[in-house]
């Protein structure tokens, strides 16, 4: 068998070799690090963009504002009284909600049609805001307070009196 020293390479067929070294700091390229803070920026600046957008009511896709569904009567001798929007009383029969009042926004929602969603059935409908769930008497922050109907054809019973959902305006 034949050894490898006998068969040396010639010289100029070496390939040299290059000892390791560190890579280039910051530093010796100031303009590639200025690009790369750039880059950074405006990475975040989307970011920062994307989560205010996916925050506004109506981001679609099954997402939402999480919200605690309440049950409200709206007919004439319920604890609902009458609409805000409207000033009538509504048959429980109808899909209608109640939004705390930061989300019912002086009535700048009143008669629009928003999503709900139910985390426990997964199951969305469409429901009118006809009514204001007054936060200064009481009402939490977080409430959508529904007629029995939307409750029904979200598949819960109102007997459980609150449910974890997630709303945004349709």
């Amino acid at each position: 068998m034949a050894n490898a020293s006998q068969f040396p390479f010639p010289n100029h067929l070496k390939l040299p070799v290059k000892l390791a070294r560190s890579p280039p700091r910051a530093d010796q390229f100031p303009a590639m690090a200025n690009v790369k803070v750039a880059v950074l920026f405006a990475v975040l600046a989307l970011l920062q963009v994307s989560c205010a957008v996916s925050r506004r009511h109506g981001g679609g896709g099954g997402g939402g504002t999480p919200a605690v569904m309440t049950v409200n009567g709206f007919q004439r001798g319920e604890e609902g009284g009458r609409s805000e929007c409207d000033g009538h009383f509504h048959s429980d029969g109808e899909m209608i909600v109640a939004l705390s009042t930061g989300w019912y926004a002086g009535g700048h929602r009143c008669h629009r049609a928003i999503r709900i969603t139910s985390a426990r059935t997964g199951r969305s409908v469409e429901a009118r805001v006809v009514d204001e769930c007054d936060s200064r008497r009481g009402c939490r922050d977080n409430i959508v307070d529904s007629s029995p109907a939307v409750w029904r054809a979200l598949g819960l019973d109102t007997d459980v009196g609150e449910v974890p959902v997630t709303w945004a305006d349709a």
